[in-house]
């Protein structure tokens, strides 16, 4: 977002308008994973249908490959580290959604206009609640022996959300692209914690466990020579 105040100093006022839409229509979350680059015209053109009110139709494929044809009232667009969401009522389910725009291919012409409806109170909070584990290709749910508000004050929303189970424990819903992501959320916890999967994380975890024990032991002071 800083480098789009700084590009709108240097623009003619006709780019400039266009560069104020997407910083009004635009709603940060705290950096996480990079991920893929959004061409500038697809996002102009979504944050012009927000700030116009126009009823939007597009092709779109889920993270599971499944193409469908949405038709949706667009209301904001969200970054997420370098992964950028769109936030709309989705007309036929009756209902908010969020969207990855890289999914996204737009349907001409869009409108007719719609009467705006009021969005959740903080749409940085709903999008992250929403798509902060489903989105990844790897999926845990943490027991973190920790009162759920102090392991929540930790980590940021973009890494996952806390769910309270009593006054001393909570769950952690996160995921990541890689399972060397979820292990860094894990270490960020600095609390004790039991995960049962997946896979694919606990054969990760074991290497870093025997690593920092290894590692331990061979720095000892007893073994120490000179």
């Amino acid at each position: 977002m800083r480098a789009l105040a700084k590009l709108e100093q240097v623009l003619p006022s006709r780019l400039r308008r266009r560069v104020n839409t997407l910083q009004a229509y635009t709603v940060p979350v705290p950096r996480d994973d990079a991920g893929p680059s959004i061409d500038p015209t697809v996002l102009t053109a979504l944050s012009a249908v927000c700030r116009d009110r126009e009823r939007l139709r597009f092709d779109y494929h889920d993270h599971a490959g499944a193409a469908t044809v949405r038709a949706v009232e667009p209301y904001r667009l969200v970054i997420w580290g370098r992964r950028w969401y769109l936030l709309a009522w989705d007309v036929e389910r009756s209902d908010w959604r969020t969207f990855r725009v890289d999914r996204i291919r737009r349907r001409t012409p869009t409108g007719p206009r719609f009467t705006p409806r009021d969005l959740p109170d903080d749409v940085a909070a709903y999008v992250s609640r929403r798509v902060s584990a489903a989105a990844w290709r790897y999926q845990a749910q943490v027991t973190v022996h920790a009162p759920a508000e102090v392991i929540a004050d930790r980590i940021g929303p973009a890494a996952g959300t806390v769910e309270r189970l009593d006054e001393r424990t909570c769950v952690l819903h996160t995921g990541a692209d890689t399972v060397e992501t979820l292990a860094v959320h894990l270490g960020l916890l600095g609390a004790d914690f039991d995960v049962t999967g997946p896979p694919e994380l606990l054969t990760h975890l074991h290497r870093l466990a025997h690593r920092y024990i290894r590692t331990i032991t061979s720095s000892a002071p007893g073994d120490r020579t000179g």
